[in-house]
């Protein structure tokens, strides 16, 4: 039996670059946080009673949990580096800078919308993965994580929130995967092998093709000795290019 995970969403933000593979925007955690510390990690986090509640209003035929996961996909997103996505009349620069400083304060996004007279379009974050720890990998926190796909906004300038966060960048997955190679980023195991997955496509339309056409299942690793060594595994049939790592250099939250 799985370990009770907190519900939690997290968006891979893409925007196209012509003759270039598509930019993704990354967040390093600061070192002081619980979960992730000094990690990147595609914008996100957990799910609130808020985001249920207006789940309620506006599910528009998802299930409850499904629509306050994405819910707070686009809560994190404004939270974490001021865009906002999913909005059916995306806000000005202005008036994001509002929202964000409220939802600083504490301010249900619900309030926030009504506020400013806005709504969110649900079914513009696409699915793309699930995934639940197992056990064995020691978690310091359990976290059940839906993963989203949506469009970058247009005209809009993402910027670090500088608390749960200390920088944000674009690039593409590729790159980033390099970087860490390189010894200057660090990312977890669900994170590099989203990266690998997402390095296969070299735009948002691409890559929406493909998670349309794999249904999102649960991922939830194992461990399994292969050449003399236990490797940390997933399952071979969700659209992963790399399912094993040796443990010895598996990044743990």
């Amino acid at each position: 039996m799985l370990p009770t995970g907190r519900a939690a969403a997290t968006v891979v933000i893409l925007r196209d670059r012509p003759g270039a593979d598509a930019e993704i925007l990354m967040v390093e955690r600061a070192s002081s946080m619980a979960f992730a510390a000094g990690a990147l990690v595609f914008p996100g986090g957990a799910v609130d009673a808020g985001d249920h509640a207006l789940a309620a209003t506006i599910a528009d035929g998802l299930p409850l949990d499904e629509a306050a996961a994405r819910i707070a996909a686009v809560r994190e997103t404004l939270e974490e580096s001021g865009l906002a996505i999913a909005f059916t009349s995306p806000p000005g620069p202005d008036r994001i800078a509002v929202m964000r400083r409220a939802l600083a304060a504490g301010a249900g996004l619900g309030d926030i919308l009504d506020d400013h007279g806005l709504e969110i379009a649900l079914d513009r974050l696409l699915p793309f993965a699930r995934w639940h720890p197992a056990h064995l990998e020691q978690a310091r926190r359990v976290f059940d994580t839906r993963f989203y796909i949506a469009r970058a906004p247009e005209g809009q300038v993402a910027s670090v929130d500088a608390t749960e966060n200390v920088a944000l960048f674009w690039s593409s997955a590729a790159d980033m995967l390099a970087r860490c190679d390189r010894g200057e980023g660090q990312v977890i195991f669900p994170t590099r092998r989203n990266l690998e997955r997402l390095a296969r496509f070299a735009s948002f339309d691409d890559l929406a093709a493909h998670a349309l056409s794999i249904p999102v299942e649960t991922v939830t690793p194992w461990l399994e000795e292969r050449d003399g060594k236990p490797h940390l595994c997933i399952p071979d049939h969700l659209g992963y290019p790399v399912t094993a790592e040796p443990m010895g250099t598996v990044r743990r939250a």
